[in-house]
């Protein structure tokens, strides 16, 4: 059997499928359309860029994310590394510098001698062992060609990113520094009162959006829905979402804000600050005259507005097996956004898991999927299971584990029970399929 394969797609889950097959030895063609191709959402030519938020989330192993992260740790995940390299204050959360990031993550594949970068845009699929990790960009081409295998266009849904501005812009008598409970001081927040609440709700509902193709119709992922969609839900649905001030304090009054909106730092110099929660489709004219009705943003300077791009995904539990290939082509495997797993982590570790299971198919092993009482092995559960027609992308939590042998009424303690269980079986699971930790990080 071949012991060369091609990953198409330098995205998080392409990257670290690369780096896994080359450590089991199989020599790596990596395909990369930027820059001949290049597309609605990225800006640079580097591999593994981020162009949604800069935030990996919670590092703490009781939260699912948490979990999620020391799994992938103990694959050697190249993620965790970039991001640990690069990473910028954001409390519990693994916050990076997105150039740095991008830099950490290109630097570790070219550095890679069984790894081939080759620049252009793959068309069709290609012949022989395969990981397609193209993402929720993928072209129109290899989209098509991929349609053709699955019998379906595959699903669709559009996602909006936040806009960011420069902390020099802000108003510093106005926006104040400060975690909820005072867990740390690493997000800044502008305080609203009750009335200045209800009027920008009322700007964002009549706020011009972006026309688009059967704009009533697109199935947002509910955990990245525009702020203007939220808004649109009722007046309290930002009050109590990303706007909940539970656990701030206004130091210039004293009291809880009646609503908050909080930014967090992208960058290590904290020159650039995202409005969490705010991704959008607002016109940019409109972005700038809604957003500036928050209180310390009058001046503020956007160093990136709100937009929205189509994100492609396919249908997994009807299209694909267990670990992600066609059944006719059980060389080719999928990885990343386009298998219906949402979120920078979950991506990157079914690119992960994509990788591990190729190599061990080209070395005359079998494939092999995590036990479902741990975050990846629940998540590829979800996969599979789901309901085909009404299947949507999901991001890690722990509803999609095992639940425990007993109840527990006390969430942390669940939580906690939760994820010693899951790292204990996960890193049984890695030594009953001969998977060899990554050092230090496993345990």
């Amino acid at each position: 059997m071949s012991r060369s394969a091609t990953v198409v797609g330098g995205g998080l889950a392409g990257c670290e499928a690369a780096l896994q097959l080359a450590r089991a030895g199989i020599s790596v063609r990596l395909v990369e359309m930027r820059p001949v191709r290049t597309t609605a959402a990225h800006q640079t030519d580097r591999l593994g860029e981020l162009v949604c938020t800069n935030s990996f989330k919670s590092e703490a192993p009781a939260n699912a994310h948490g979990q999620l992260k020391r799994e992938m740790r103990a694959l050697g995940s190249i993620l965790l590394d970039a991001a640990d390299r690069s990473k910028v204050a954001a409390g519990s959360a693994l916050a990076v510098d997105r150039a740095l990031f991008s830099d950490a993550m290109t630097a570790a594949v070219e550095s890679e001698p069984g790894i081939e970068l080759v620049r252009e845009e793959c068309t069709g699929l290609p012949d022989g062992p395969t990981v397609i990790a193209t993402g929720p960009l993928t072209s129109d081409a290899l989209s098509v060609a991929v349609g053709e295998l699955l019998g379906d266009g595959g699903l669709a849904f559009f996602d909006a990113i936040a806009p960011i501005v420069h902390r020099d812009s802000l108003d510093e008598s106005v926006v104040f520094a400060a975690g909820r409970f005072d867990e740390d001081a690493d997000y800044l927040n502008c305080p609203m009162s009750k009335e200045v609440y209800e009027a920008f709700v009322a700007e964002l509902a009549v706020g011009q959006a972006h026309e688009g193709h059967d704009w009533d119709a697109v199935p947002y992922f509910e955990g990245c829905l525009p702020v203007e969609v939220m808004a649109s839900r009722g007046p309290d649905t930002l009050r109590f979402g990303p706007m909940k001030p539970i656990g701030l304090t206004d130091p210039r009054t004293g009291r809880r804000p009646w609503a908050v909106v909080q930014l967090r730092r992208e960058d290590r110099a904290g020159q650039m600050w995202n409005l969490v929660g705010f991704q959008t489709r607002l016109k940019v004219g409109e972005q700038g005259r809604i957003f500036r009705t928050i209180p310390g943003l009058a001046d503020a300077e956007f160093l990136r507005w709100g937009s929205i791009h189509r994100n492609s995904y396919l249908n997994f539990p009807e299209r694909l097996n267990g670990y992600g290939a066609h059944p006719s082509r059980p060389d080719l495997v999928f990885a990343g956004q386009l298998t219906g797993v949402e979120g920078y982590t979950e991506s990157a570790a079914s690119g992960i898991l994509a990788g591990i299971n190729l190599g061990r198919m080209l070395n005359g092993l079998e494939p092999v999927v995590p036990p479902p009482t741990t975050m990846l092995g629940g998540l590829f559960r979800y996969l599979r299971d789901a309901r085909p027609g009404h299947f949507q992308p999901m991001n890690s939590n722990w509803g999609l584990v095992d639940p425990l042998d007993r109840k527990v009424r006390d969430k942390k303690v669940k939580r906690e029970m939760l994820a010693e269980r899951a790292q204990g079986d996960f890193l049984a699971w890695m030594d009953a399929s001969g998977i060899v930790p990554a050092g230090a990080a496993a345990g």
